[in-house]
């Protein structure tokens, strides 16, 4: 899979992802052969679009509906599929991750799948090691501490290798999904990912990155800006292995006072919706749906409504009313429902999914969560989650 500028340079993908375990490319096809763009061919006909109609704002039957952090811990069987390796080697394995991305269609009927993955293989690719503490999480041994650090950055990433083992897995997904319902692939975003990189793990303040924001201006656009490009090639990548829909995680952006988040974040933010449409149609690949999720950044609605995405995910804290009013008609919300909200009964669940439809309407509209599943949610009242958008909002489309 392969969407490279350099004239002359060919690679074939690889037969074997970097878990050693053979990888079926099936057919492949080529298109401009002088941008050595590589596209799959012969992914099964989709048969749930609802999820990609919402997104696009055309008229849906009912609400679609999918979670963030659905293939998670909260599943005994993600639980026992993750016991095998720590989890960037699950990571870097296509055949694990195409069974953690399929494991909760098996019990819920999502109308939409997300690779497994994580935002943090975009600092691998750049030369940063990252390791999965248990009990901590995510943390960099070695994080930037000083201007001088972005030297030991890669200055030019070649995706194709260094995050291959994502677009190995969005094919094999993309196949054994057998066209059931759409697939999303992500990134996180640029102030996210400088963060984490910065701090060395999370952080309740992000306060040593956003020093950098006020002490280093210059250098920190230098880094958010590589971090961009990587991530409008990585994105594009994604399309190109079979993902028909991306969304763009802005976790931190709730860190942020709306100054610093309309100079360090929303620019880039920006830069990558532009980037990704325009390297698409540049490479005849499918235009897909985009969605941008900045968490906690309520202070920026009208912005992020025109910042160049299809969809604008919202976190617990915002109005449905208010958030459409704010946004616009021309934009797919999607959210918010508090994820400790899963934590209440199946019958309050209920309630609370009929009032969060009531409030945005069943249109123009992806329900979800206001963030990713927690880890000790009950898997039956996710389910209830999704039975119940599925059957409120028939009811309120009158559905037949």
């Amino acid at each position: 899979l392969l969407i490279g500028s350099r004239a002359g340079k060919r690679h074939a993908p690889p037969r074997r992802g970097q878990d050693g375990k053979e990888w079926d490319s099936r057919e492949m096809k080529m298109l401009h052969p002088e941008l050595a763009v590589c596209i799959p061919a012969g992914f099964p006909e989709l048969k749930n679009d609802t999820f990609l109609r919402a997104a696009r704002g055309e008229e849906t039957k009912y609400t679609p509906v999918w979670c963030m952090r659905q293939a998670g811990r909260y599943l005994p069987e993600f639980r026992e599929t993750r016991a095998a390796q720590d989890f960037f080697a699950t990571c870097r394995s296509p055949e694990a991750c195409c069974e953690l991305t399929l494991q909760p269609l098996r019990r819920f009927p999502f109308d939409a799948a997300i690779i497994f993955s994580d935002i943090l293989v975009v600092p691998q690719a750049l030369g940063m090691e990252v390791v999965m503490v248990p009990g901590k999480g995510p943390t960099f041994p070695e994080p930037l501490k000083e201007v001088e650090d972005l030297l030991k950055l890669r200055q030019k990433v070649d995706v194709a290798t260094e995050l291959g083992y994502v677009f190995q897995a969005i094919t094999l997904t993309r196949q054994r999904l057998e066209g059931k319902v759409p697939l999303i692939g992500f990134s996180g975003a640029p102030w996210t990912l400088m963060s984490y990189m910065i701090e060395g793990g999370g952080s309740n303040t992000m306060a040593k990155a956003k020093a950098w924001l006020y002490r280093h201006p210059e250098a920190s656009y230098r880094l958010l800006t590589l971090l961009t490009d990587v991530i409008v090639e990585y994105l594009v990548r994604q399309v190109a292995a079979g993902a028909q829909a991306l969304q763009v995680f802005e976790s931190h952006a709730g860190h942020l006072g709306p100054d610093q988040f309309a100079e360090f974040a929303l620019p880039f933010i920006r830069s990558i919706a532009k980037g990704v449409k325009n390297k698409l149609q540049e490479n005849a690949l499918p235009a897909v749906p985009m969605i941008i999720f900045a968490k906690n950044a309520h202070y920026a609605l009208e912005d992020l409504a025109q910042s160049g995405y299809e969809v604008v995910s919202l976190d617990w804290t915002t109005y449905p009313q208010d958030a459409r009013q704010r946004t616009g008609r021309n934009i797919t919300l999607q959210g918010n429902l508090d994820p400790c909200a899963l934590y209440a009964s199946k019958e309050k669940i209920g309630e609370l999914v009929k009032r969060m439809l009531e409030g945005f309407g069943s249109q123009r509209y992806i329900a979800n969560l206001g963030h990713g599943l927690y880890p000790d949610i009950n898997p039956e009242h996710v389910g209830a989650f999704v039975d119940a958008v599925h059957m409120h909002s028939c009811n309120l489309n009158k559905c037949s």
